[in-house]
């Protein structure tokens, strides 16, 4: 064999060796059929993390719904309002605890990151929901229904999940206002019990999956790159807001 053909033969070698480690270990970046950002597929296993929700008839399930009906009956008109304008949200449904300069004309950078990052917490907890396939409490007691209906299932909380992973990265980054940022992420999960979308029991679940989820993401280059490039973005506009 001359040079050049011996050469060419180790090229094609580095080449296939590179498609192999491509294909070997590149992570695969879908879960339940959406693309991921920050996760690898399998990263985050929903049935590895949680509990399955309380079984059909059995006593813990009539005590979960026992509470769904309380607080739904219980709730003000302005909870109900509350709720329902939180049908979809962003984290600059946070402003109220973190400031009014926490606004997405000013954050185009948070936006897109926090964007990301809400939507692999979605496509993680709507795994959860295809595989415990737990009925909402307005299946099982439709005297529950109100408003539009979700067609999805329960458990875990989707507004719980996501709210909750916005709420601890945006709180590593305003480490001063976290109590406020934790306090109305709780809030928009518990909002879902009120206007009897969810149980307890999948709000709470839906923080324990948070705190997975987010532990994985800082296992993430990406995300700690943009993690930073957002807070530094933050902590411009607080200071400006400040002059």
């Amino acid at each position: 064999m001359n040079y050049s053909k011996k050469s060419a033969s180790i090229y094609r070698s580095i080449w296939l060796a590179s498609v192999l480690s491509l294909t070997i270990f590149a992570p695969a970046l879908r879960v339940n059929g959406q693309s991921l950002h920050y996760l690898r597929d399998g990263q985050v296993v929903v049935p590895d993390l949680l509990a399955p929700p309380p079984l059909p008839g059995s006593p813990e399930q009539a005590a979960d719904m026992e509470e769904v009906r309380a607080v739904y009956h219980a709730a003000s008109s302005n909870d109900m309002a509350a709720a329902n304008a939180e049908k979809s949200f962003t984290i600059f449904n946070y402003a109220d605890a973190v400031g009014p300069f926490f606004i997405e004309t000013n954050l185009p950078k948070t936006a897109a990151f926090f964007n990301r990052i809400q939507k692999d917490a979605a496509a993680v907890t709507d795994s959860g929901k295809e595989y415990y396939h737990r009925p909402r409490p307005y299946t099982t007691d439709p005297s529950l229904s109100n408003g539009k209906l979700e067609k999805s299932f329960s458990y875990p909380s989707g507004h719980s999940t996501e709210s909750m992973v916005l709420a601890l990265v945006l709180a590593d980054a305003l480490p001063d206002r976290r109590d406020a940022i934790i306090s109305h992420a709780r809030l928009i999960g518990w909002h879902r019990v009120q206007i009897a979308r969810h149980y307890p029991t999948d709000i709470y679940a839906g923080r324990v999956l948070a705190q997975a989820i987010v532990q994985q993401f800082k296992k993430c280059d990406a995300f700690a790159k943009d993690f930073a490039e957002a807070k530094a973005e933050i902590d411009a506009a607080q200071m400006a807001a400040k002059k």
